[in-house]
């Protein structure tokens, strides 16, 4: 369902119509989904789980909660819990749902309300693991040793409830106050290690800004930066784990599908090194890309730009498929790891496909048939899917920042200059966080520069910088 916020003159409904996005599910997706939920799931071939005291951490108001986490020290080490929601229990392979969700690919977040994958009755229902409820899930239990690494790993079928709901802000503070909830009182410690493990493999962080659109409180929006909280990151590092998990048992299957990146070439390389130059960043003999940006402030204007800079390192991410031999490029060089999408497949479409798989490797058992069939499609599902993702959250951005500044053309902001090309660049501006074009010769890369805004058209979503 589609919940709109805010001024009708400032909702989103030019953009839905651009890009042809569903407004409802077709009657018989909607039927088989509540079928499927009226249907007894059963608890055979199901571990009981409900007595491990799991909680969530998702951003405020969430309803779509894929993932549970339970992190316990067990001796010098650590034992990770984490039960994330099995789609597979719900969704009939070939039915209609499968077909409407193969065709959406993964829920679209807009301001004014989303495009979910899933109809609500499961996404935000059923399927959901909401507090105090008892729900079907995916379980894997990582048996960590004191460096972080696993040693075991186990994935199966299991019932089980969550007992508190947190947000992300709220559990930062938690820690800050020294009274974390004791499910999540190790997940700084297993956390920190997970990262320092992640940069001794080469992974590569970009700390860039993150914008957000949010309700000012007058019916209007307004853009934020979200801050990126310890917590965000010891939480992704869980979820990380498990998808390198998921990779490494499907490779060693020899089926499944990954989530992949090749790597950066050299030309990549020497030219984040001559960029570094420029932009007055020490770069000192032996130390990697990965180590290197992971010791800039991001509150620097020049780590600022050579993060946009280090994109280039990040290029080409796709998803391979494969059955009977290991693919040629089986890692993901942002992570410096083979990796797979397992863990949001409320979400997602590839995750529930994956864990299917992994589940039946880790049985003993053949994969489906069905499953099998599947799998080379899922590349080109989700590349499409990610194509249009990133075409509506540019979209939404672009609108917003020209609502925002429409009022403000001919005024004066402070920007820093990301990447600029012989007659323009592209800008941050801080106050309000917007990411735009300048116009104007010899800009200078990773300085901050004095620009008036000369343009901010709604219409055509178009915002424009010149330096003064």
């Amino acid at each position: 369902m589609v919940i709109r916020t805010g001024r009708a003159d400032l909702d989103f409904a030019g953009v839905r119509a651009e890009f042809g996005l569903p407004e409802e599910f077709p009657a018989a997706a909607l039927a088989e989904a509540q079928t499927a939920v009226s249907r007894d799931i059963g608890t055979a071939g199901r571990e009981d789980a409900t007595a491990l005291p799991f909680v969530t951490i998702d951003p405020p108001g969430a309803k779509d909660l894929d993932q549970a986490l339970l992190v316990e020290r067990v001796g010098a080490g650590f034992r990770v819990h984490y039960a994330i929601a099995d789609l597979g229990a719900f969704v009939v392979p070939g039915g209609a749902l499968d077909a409407e969700v193969r065709k959406r690919g993964q829920t679209l977040y807009l301001p004014d309300g989303n495009v979910p994958l899933h109809p609500p009755v499961l996404s935000e229902g059923a399927a959901s693991l909401l507090p105090g409820q008892t729900r079907p899930s995916v379980l894997w239990t990582f048996e960590c040793g004191p460096d972080g690494e696993p040693v075991d790993v186990r994935v199966r079928r299991a019932m089980v409830r969550s007992t508190a709901q947190f947000d992300y802000e709220g559990v930062q503070a938690s820690f800050a106050a020294g009274n974390p909830h004791p499910s999540i009182e190790a997940l700084p410690d297993f956390g920190r290690l997970r990262r320092e493990r992640a940069a001794e493999r080469g992974a590569v962080e970009l700390q860039l800004p993150e914008q957000e659109i949010v309700p000012n409180g007058d019916g209007d929006w307004k853009l934020a930066v979200r801050p990126r909280a310890d917590v965000d990151s010891w939480n992704a590092e869980v979820s990380l784990l498990t998808g390198m998990a998921a990779a490494k048992i499907m490779l060693a299957a020899k089926v499944g599908v990954l989530r992949t990146l090749p790597d950066a070439d050299d030309g990549a390389v020497d030219a984040l090194r001559r960029s570094a130059h420029a932009l007055g960043v020490d770069w000192p003999d032996g130390v990697t890309p990965a180590k290197l940006l992971a010791s800039l402030d991001p509150g620097r204007p020049e780590a600022l730009a050579l993060f946009v800079d280090a994109t280039r390192l990040l290029r080409g991410a796709g998803y391979t498929a494969f059955n009977g031999a290991v693919p040629t490029i089986s890692t993901h060089a942002g992570l410096a790891a083979p990796y797979a999408h397992v863990t949001a497949p409320l979400r997602r479409l590839v995750d529930r496909f994956a864990t299917e798989v992994c589940l039946a490797v880790t049985a003993g058992e053949e994969v489906a048939e069905w499953l099998v069939k599947a799998l080379p499609l899922l590349p080109g599902l989700m590349g499409s899917s990610d194509t249009l993702a990133s075409k509506v959250d540019r979209a939404c951005l672009d609108q917003v920042e020209a609502w925002v500044l429409a009022d403000r053309v001919g005024q004066h902001f402070e920007a820093v200059v990301l990447r600029a090309d012989a007659n323009d660049a592209d800008v941050f501006v801080a106050h309000p966080p917007v990411m735009g074009r300048c116009t104007g010769e010899n800009l200078p890369e990773g300085e901050r520069i004095a620009v008036r805004l000369v343009e901010a058209d709604p219409e055509r979503r178009k915002v424009v910088f010149e330096r003064v």
